[in-house]
């Protein structure tokens, strides 16, 4: 009989790929998601989708005793850091308490779990250039906050179940099933605005960078990382700024439609938003020696690979 594993927030953008490549690598699938920013389509038929929230802890037991999981992926959170700004109790008790029922429930059946965190939200501004794990978080926004205090439930669990849970720091992650309407994930609305030749609003007057690292490469370091215990940068170490991603984005759409160039939009320039960071770019140094990982797609191939999947997207809705 195949391994199961468990995968919160499997219905998502990066959940869903974690997903299909468990699937692929002949293990069984439960999926679970609220369904409050997952797509029930981006699950593959052969997982087992159960449509509940972490926080509700009975519900969570019964499902994971069921399914008696040999590692759990925890991604489910709430992940804007503008609703955790308008609304911090939420953020809490989805990141917080929700990641802790995750740890409870995990423990019982002795899973280790892998557990998605934040870089550049975590680690604040005036920060040395690239931040590697050691530095003192400095979290400019509740979301950055819940998610810190998350990691700690994580490294104590692991620490007193003696069960090896890891903690993954991700970059900006972009590629192919990104939400192009939300407030993050600037790859995929940039995508959009150009497919549909509207002006994005750049914030920061474009010169905010990240550290951006293609889905399917994140796939991989999360993968890597059962039965790690240990916390890990999952980036690129390449900073780019977000007028640079405009500017790629913007060639890679003329190539697709040369006819279309004249259409294409000038972006807004806007001020950065509360709690937003104005630099971002991570040392890869410990996940490349501990989980022997390494980011294959270079940026130029993961933005022409995410526009031409993103437009196939928004030509089927």
């Amino acid at each position: 009989m195949a391994s199961r594993a468990i995968v919160t927030g499997g219905a998502g953008f990066i959940g869903s790929h974690v997903v299909d490549a468990l699937l692929a690598e002949g293990q069984a699938v439960t999926v679970l998601d609220d369904l409050s920013a997952g797509d029930p389509a981006r699950v593959a038929s052969e997982a087992d989708l159960r449509e509940l929230d972490i926080v509700d802890l009975p519900a969570l037991r019964a499902v994971v005793e069921e399914a008696a999981p040999s590692a759990i992926f925890h991604l489910a959170a709430q992940a804007s850091v503008v609703a955790s700004l308008e609304d911090p109790g939420r953020d809490c008790e989805v990141n917080v308490r929700g990641t802790l029922n995750v740890l409870e429930t995990a423990g019982a059946c002795g899973a280790p779990v892998v557990f998605t965190s934040t870089g550049g939200a975590l680690y604040g501004d005036d920060v040395p250039m690239p931040t590697g794990e050691g530095q003192i978080p400095a979290p400019l926004s509740p979301y950055g906050a819940s998610k810190l205090a998350a990691e700690a439930y994580v490294g104590t669990w692991s620490r007193s179940a003696g069960i090896p849970h890891a903690v993954c720091r991700l970059g900006n992650v972009y590629g192919p099933r990104q939400n192009p309407h939300g407030e993050a994930g600037v790859v995929a609305i940039f995508a959009y605005h150009l497919y549909t030749r509207r002006a994005p609003k750049l914030f920061g007057h474009g010169t905010p960078t990240r550290d951006y690292v293609y889905v399917a490469d994140v796939v991989s370091a999360l993968l890597s990382a059962v039965g790690k215990s240990g916390t890990y940068n999952i980036a690129t170490g390449v900073e780019t700024d977000v007028m640079t991603i405009w500017e790629r984005l913007r060639e890679v759409a003329r190539r697709a439609d040369p006819d279309g160039d004249a259409a294409q939009p000038e972006p807004e320039l806007a001020d950065l938003r509360p709690g937003e960071l104005k630099r971002s770019r991570l040392d890869i140094a410990l996940a490349e020696r501990e989980l022997e990982w390494r980011p294959e797609v270079p940026i130029a191939e993961g933005l022409r690979l995410t526009y031409d999947a993103l437009v196939r997207e928004f030509q089927r809705a």
